[in-house]
């Protein structure tokens, strides 16, 4: 009797180490097809979300400005919550980046970009109110735009507030995280 138990305990437990190897096994065949996505990036399999993520992100890297924004906005549209909020982190990133590049200190020409970024931020803060970076992102693009500007205060030169803050910070960064 007690020898059938622990050949039945050794079945049991093999039995739990076949099925954890079978589902191990399938995260690998995944992978390995959001690997084989991301390596042939002009044929991306747009059934897998991943491998479109990485192509939004592969655009937004080489400088593809409009065609990364409308790959990150049809990820937006997807049921997957991590998914969504990290396109909607990177979008925000992306308006910012082409706002500081089109010219720094919100100048005019940026202010449209900086105020997507801003929408971008507060749609994501909305579903993840903790996300840290993206609430420093949201401030940097509030210094750079600030919703209420003073009554013919000048848009390229910092506030009363802006430089007694950057007096008092020495090692004040304006980089996004």
């Amino acid at each position: 009797m007690k020898r059938r138990h622990i050949h039945l305990g050794f079945g049991l437990t093999a039995a739990v180490f076949a099925l954890l190897a079978g589902y191990q096994g399938a995260q690998l065949l995944r992978a390995e097809r959001v690997n084989a996505a991301i390596a042939s990036a002009s044929s991306i399999d747009s059934s897998l979300p991943e491998a479109v993520f990485a192509r939004a992100r592969t655009l937004s890297t080489a400088g593809n400005y409009e065609e990364a924004v409308k790959t990150y906005k049809k990820l937006i549209q997807s049921d997957r919550v991590a998914l969504r909020q990290a396109a909607l982190y990177n979008l925000g990133n992306l308006h910012m980046r082409q706002a500081l590049k089109n010219g720094p200190n919100g100048s005019l020409e940026s202010l449209p970009l900086i105020e997507l970024a801003k929408q971008t931020y507060r749609d994501l803060l909305r579903e993840e109110s903790g996300d840290w970076d993206a609430r420093y992102n949201l401030e940097r693009a509030l210094w750079l735009a600030p919703e209420v500007a003073e009554e013919g205060a000048d848009l390229n030169r910092p506030s009363e507030f802006q430089r007694r803050v950057i007096r008092a910070l020495p090692d004040f960064k304006l980089e996004l995280p």
